[in-house]
């Protein structure tokens, strides 16, 4: 069984590491994530410092769009979007890497700590009790100091993250 993470979708785009992991890894992200790769990828501001890097890191949120929009990938989400919080089937990006789209709903449970998208993240790892990954180290913050019961990962430790089960729920 793959190891699993919740995770925006762009930040699938933004890290390399996240494309070539160690083992086999799922990465459930929520729908709306997905919509808002189409606006990062359109604007004209810079995502990046570096902007050879914004240019390949659009090409990157392109490229993965274009894969979604092919017509079983497709087929397989719009199935996901009929029921709240279903899973789509899963959508292989490559050998060890598998993505998940889930129609999630914001319930607005954490006001205004977090925005809609960190909600649905929130909401997402605490309903089916998978860690969080994440670059936002405010994010993280307001997690830990909030006492949120999520599990969270910095990317950073992306490697460790993926070695770690101590914490990961028993059967």
């Amino acid at each position: 069984m793959p190891r699993q993470f919740i995770i925006e979708a762009a930040m699938v785009t933004l890290y390399g590491e996240l494309l070539q992991p160690s083992q086999s890894v799922e990465y459930i992200v929520p729908y709306t994530s997905i919509l808002e790769l189409y606006e990062l990828q359109s604007t004209s501001d810079i995502i990046m410092s570096n902007l050879d890097h914004d240019q390949h890191v659009k090409q990157q949120m392109k490229q993965l769009t274009s894969y979604l929009e092919e017509p079983l990938n497709r087929k397989k989400i719009e199935h996901a979007l009929q029921i709240p919080w279903t899973k789509s089937t899963s959508i292989p990006l490559c050998d060890s890497i598998i993505i998940t789209v889930i129609n999630a709903v914001d319930t607005e449970a954490y006001g205004e700590d977090f925005d809609p998208i960190e909600t649905e993240l929130l909401l997402i790892a605490q309903r089916l009790q998978i860690p969080l990954l994440t670059d936002q180290y405010e994010f993280i913050q307001r997690i830990i100091e909030g006492g949120l019961p999520v599990q969270v990962f910095d990317i950073e430790d992306f490697q460790f993250a993926l070695e770690d089960n101590v914490f990961s729920p028993r059967p």
